[in-house]
């Protein structure tokens, strides 16, 4: 059996999929990244191999979020394409007349519509935290309330307080008044959703038009609070499909399946886990841009760079690199 892997590694999350011919999810993995990356592909790597079918062929791999390049050298992608291509792929295969796709993540949310499943514009917010599931994460810690179960408290709500939601800081702020005030602990946390909300499309979607169907995806998709402020503010219904909180990796994989056609992956096997990567950062002295180049290695040959402004790292290959590294450092 053929399968295709799709890897997005966040800030957050790491997510690892397994699809087949016809793009259905074999298996996935969902894990914290906790700021290393490199450790977090491994050790996923690893646990996705012993849960996938003995029969199965890794045909294709592509990968994406904000470590796409780290993780595509590790395991041998075949192909690495940006967030916002993967989701849009990812909507689109799971809901074919998608027009408009809300993700929101651990640390940045997104906006993508689609016409005829051609993207046609998009927005992300990477400034702010307000909305973002860290922050949430965040709030349920302080309230003593597990994240699964945030949303429940919000449908319980009858009277939603009104809460500050332009800023993470202000609205945290607002809930601690209101707290402090009496008010019911479900009306504090629609509030807050209701708040995030408002922050969302005011700040992401403002001057768009948002046309059903729509399609809420990330991790904080999970919370039922949120869906239900969004189609109150929308008057829309929101469609939440059943792997919402890895459709970043489904795309990366839907995007390998077209990407490999008849040719061989560039697959280097789960084998990858146990290999030791490293890597280091240097400024490049090429020219006046003097941008910080990062490159990976194995036992101390580097196989590949990234981060220049001109792109001469990408093109490089591996058996020229160490030499280039060396006389642009010295």
């Amino acid at each position: 059996m053929r399968g295709y892997l799709g890897i997005d590694v966040g800030s957050v999350s790491t997510n690892l999929v397994v699809i087949d011919e016809k793009g259905d999810v074999i298996n996935l993995i969902y894990r914290r990244t906790q700021g290393q990356p490199i450790n977090a592909v491994r050790q996923g790597m690893d646990e996705l191999r012993q849960n996938l079918p003995n029969d199965i062929e890794i045909a294709g791999v592509g990968t994406t979020g904000s470590a796409r390049y780290l993780s595509g050298v590790m395991v041998g992608a075949d192909i690495i394409k940006n967030e916002i291509t993967a989701h849009a792929v990812a909507a689109s295969h799971i809901v074919p007349q998608v027009r408009t796709v809300i993700e929101i993540g651990g640390q940045d949310s997104k906006i993508i519509l689609l016409r005829e499943g051609i993207v046609v514009d998009f927005a992300m917010n990477t400034v702010c935290a307000a909305g973002t599931g860290s922050f949430l994460d965040h709030q349920a810690a302080r309230l003593g309330i597990p994240i699964e179960e945030f949303g429940h408290y919000a449908l319980r709500s009858k009277v939603a307080c009104q809460i500050a939601g332009r800023c993470s800081v202000f609205a945290e702020s607002d809930m601690i008044h209101k707290q402090q005030m009496g008010y019911r602990m479900e009306d504090i946390i629609y509030g807050l959703c209701q708040a995030l909300v408002r922050n969302y499309l005011n700040n992401l979607a403002k001057g768009k038009e948002l046309a059903p169907p729509i399609v809420f995806q990330g991790g904080v998709a999970a919370n039922a609070g949120m869906k239900k402020a969004f189609e109150e503010a929308l008057k829309m219904k929101i469609i939440i499909p059943e792997h919402h909180h890895v459709m970043g990796a489904i795309g990366a994989a839907l995007l390998a399946r077209t990407a490999i056609k008849n040719r061989k992956t560039n697959f280097k096997g789960f084998e990858v886990s146990s290999i030791d990567y490293q890597t280091r950062s240097f400024y490049c002295k090429g020219c006046e841009n003097n941008c910080e180049v990062v490159k990976i290695q194995v036992e101390g040959k580097t196989l590949a760079c990234w981060g220049g402004r001109c792109g001469k790292w990408e093109v490089q290959g591996p058996e020229e690199l160490d030499a280039v590294v060396y006389s642009s450092t010295n």
